[in-house]
């Protein structure tokens, strides 16, 4: 079963928008844009102890941790740090370059310029 269909399983258990219905949603997003990451992810989704309800706590405990009176708050790139953490994702400076000039996959890029 591919990774995003193993997230939205688990975010199926949740009422949309909770905390870990939004852990699934920031994986996803890391699963697109990291091959690597998402083959992480795959391997580690079928593990009980390791899903996005898990994670959800480790992210919760970090809130607490961090409180400001009764105010917390977890930016998204400490959700991440603690994502990649959880899942033992490599660092985002870590993954594989993307191709020359921004560009995804085999794309080609095109000189509008050309066309005049």
């Amino acid at each position: 079963m591919p990774v995003m269909e193993k997230i939205e399983r688990q975010q199926a258990k949740e009422k949309g928008r909770t905390a870990a219905w939004m852990v699934g949603e920031q994986l996803k997003d890391m699963a697109r844009r990291e091959p690597e990451s998402a083959e992480l992810l795959d391997r580690d989704l079928d593990i009980p102890e390791m899903s996005i309800q898990q994670a959800e706590k480790k992210i919760k405990a970090y809130a607490d941790a961090h409180k400001t009176g009764n105010f917390a708050c977890v930016t998204g790139a400490e959700t991440e740090r603690i994502l990649r953490e959880f899942y033992g994702l490599a660092a985002r400076a870590e993954q594989s370059p993307a191709p020359a000039g921004g560009v995804e996959g085999n794309a080609e890029i095109i000189d509008l310029g050309a066309f005049l």
